[in-house]
């Protein structure tokens, strides 16, 4: 993989090499030419979240693209996974993302899919990488987006959500969804409303800023509170591009991703759709997951992080569920990407078929305690060469035994080192997973 792509395309603060407007500029451009090299109809289609910057970056970004002889359809504020439906279902020879998932307001990031509606593969990440890097300023005057967006797409990716919904016949379930204030804050309201649940919406009025605030996928606990006072029988939390999703019980409980996977296993395998009797997961998956799947006689495999590497491994062992813990779900059978909405809707289904409430689908769930450190570094030294570390690490995982997990790694989109430890004692994973982090601090830390 390319120096500047990430496991989730380019990611950055807005403004800030790579995505200031001269480097858009010149990747929209050179997007363009690469196409035109592989003889593909330089065709594309654009969509963005709620941040103040993505405006301007996706105008950078077309005006290059439109330089260098391409064409160029907005879809407005869409989720990620709209971008990648779309981009399939219309032909178009890519779709391009601004937004930065999860990440503040002042981050933003670009992600490119392939006609199919996949990531791009990694030579496309070098070509585009090279565009880059090359000096060549944008114009003084750009060419601006000529039409406004086209909302028609937008419905059409909504039906397409809805020709994945086979429930009938439902009471009318009351769900609380949080928005992040991202892309989903006007979808994913009109979806469940138009399938006839009552909606509370929360954090669905975006300001360019409040994304991610304090809500969405990664901060549930108001979501909770609102629903134990809403009586809701569901809580979905989203992030800023609605490519992750997460839940809460009637009851206020927090469930992440690797509670989706086990619902939706023994699902589709009592329906005969969980195809080799396989889910695909990754390194931080919970022990617990992987040992109530055995349980159900189903397997377990398991990948590096990342959504992409997921789904390679998905199509290599032509399995159909795989997703990360959290949240993201691939449903092989309707996408090829992550789509909160998509999952929210085969989750609603497996509760209304159960006849049960979230809390009692999952009561015989266990997870193994687990503790994640994230910790802020200056520089992505490789681990193996700071000191002291392969001691500490070795030292760690005599201590943790045949029980327990350690998983240390840099994240693909932003300036983390993660810990990941489980084992049956959380207060000893506390104390380990410390030691850890203060080598690398003491070493590669942010100061």
């Amino acid at each position: 993989m390319g120096k500047l792509f990430g496991t989730d395309g380019l990611r950055a603060k807005a403004g800030e090499f790579p995505l200031e407007k001269n480097a858009v500029y010149r990747l929209g451009y050179g997007l363009a030419v690469f196409l035109k090299a592989r003889n593909q109809e330089p065709r594309i289609l654009i969509g963005c979240d709620t941040r103040e910057s993505s405006h301007w970056l996706e105008e950078y970004f077309y005006s290059g693209f439109i330089q260098a002889g391409g064409q160029a359809v907005s879809a407005g504020i869409i989720t990620t996974p709209g971008v990648s439906f779309l981009t399939r279902k219309e032909g178009f020879s890519a779709g391009v993302v601004i937004s930065a998932s999860h990440n503040p307001y002042h981050d933003n990031g670009i992600k490119i899919f392939s006609p199919g509606g996949t990531k791009i593969p990694e030579e496309w990440e070098e070509e585009l990488e090279k565009a880059l890097l090359r000096k060549q300023p944008a114009p003084e005057k750009i060419q601006t987006r000529a039409v406004n967006p086209d909302q028609a797409l937008k419905a059409d990716y909504l039906h397409g959500l809805k020709q994945a919904w086979s429930a009938s016949n439902q009471p009318r379930l009351k769900l609380v969804v949080d928005c992040a204030n991202g892309a989903s804050s006007e979808l994913a309201p009109e979806l469940f409303k138009s399938l006839n649940f009552e909606v509370v919406a929360i954090n669905n009025c975006p300001d360019g800023k409040n994304i991610n605030a304090g809500c969405g996928s990664l901060h549930p606990e108001n979501l909770a509170r609102i629903v134990t006072k809403e009586k809701a029988d569901l809580g979905i939390a989203y992030d800023g591009d609605a490519d992750r999703a997460i839940w809460v019980d009637e009851k206020g409980q927090i469930l992440n991703g690797d509670h989706t996977l086990y619902l939706l296993a023994l699902y589709f395998k009592e329906k005969e759709q969980l195809k080799k009797n396989m889910v695909v997961a990754t390194t931080m998956s919970n022990l617990g997951l992987e040992q109530s799947l055995a349980e159900n006689g189903i397997k377990l495999i398991r990948t590096k992080v990342g959504d992409r590497y997921v789904l390679e491994e998905m199509l290599n062992r032509g399995a159909n569920l795989g997703g990360e813990q959290s949240g993201h779900t691939i449903l092989l059978d309707y996408a090829v990407t992550g789509d909160g909405l998509l999952t929210t809707l085969k989750i609603l289904e497996v509760i209304l078929a159960r006849g049960q409430r979230l809390s009692a689908l999952v009561r015989d769930f266990k997870l193994y305690p687990q503790i994640l450190i994230n910790l802020r570094v200056r520089e992505k030294v490789p681990l193996k060469e700071i000191p002291g570390y392969n001691d500490i690490i070795e030292d760690t995982q005599k201590e943790l035994g045949p029980h327990g997990r350690l998983e240390v790694r840099y994240s693909g989109t932003e300036p983390l080192a993660r810990i990941m430890m489980e084992g049956p004692d959380a207060q000893k994973l506390e104390v380990l997973a410390s030691r850890i982090a203060r080598v690398i601090d003491s070493f590669c830390g942010q100061k």
